[in-house]
């Protein structure tokens, strides 16, 4: 959590999906609550770009349906196909699934272009190597641990 929540705000979630991965961020007034990114399988990079877009989205609002379910949110995206998802004709497991996680909350789905998604874009994308160097500048060692080494090797 980046920010407290407050659920007299409505919730924005926008969505991202690249080949490597999708992401998701949970937002109210336009800042970030949250942050949500998950690597695809082998299996899943070979779906079609809709249903990457439409797995972002399930995970997203799975990840954070118990914050959704009380009041309207909106779902960000930018593949536009999505934005009639409630509507169109069901014609891959993706989409059966995905409405079915839909069902019961009452959403609403938004197109945003896709250069105007610089901070979710950025989730799906990043590599094993970006991943490593963020883990290492979070890595902390108390001081007293450092001296209890150090005594201990001089011994």
């Amino acid at each position: 959590m980046l920010q407290l929540l407050d659920f007299t705000k409505p919730f924005i979630i926008e969505t991202d999906a690249s080949n490597r991965g999708v992401g998701a961020v949970l937002q109210q007034d336009g800042h970030p609550l949250a942050y949500v990114s998950k690597a695809l399988s082998l299996k899943s990079q070979s779906l079609s770009t809709y249903d990457k877009e439409c797995l972002a989205i399930m995970i997203a609002v799975d990840h954070w349906r118990s914050y959704l379910q009380h009041s309207e949110f909106f779902i960000k995206t930018d593949h536009k196909g999505l934005l009639h998802l409630d509507a169109q004709r069901l014609t891959s497991p993706w989409q059966h699934k995905a409405l079915t996680k839909l069902m019961g909350l009452n959403f609403r789905i938004m197109y945003k272009k896709g250069s105007e998604n610089a901070v979710v874009d950025a989730l799906p994308r990043a590599t094993h190597q970006d991943t490593a160097e963020l883990v290492a500048t979070l890595v902390m060692q108390s001081l007293w641990l450092t001296d209890l080494q150090t005594t201990y090797l001089q011994e």
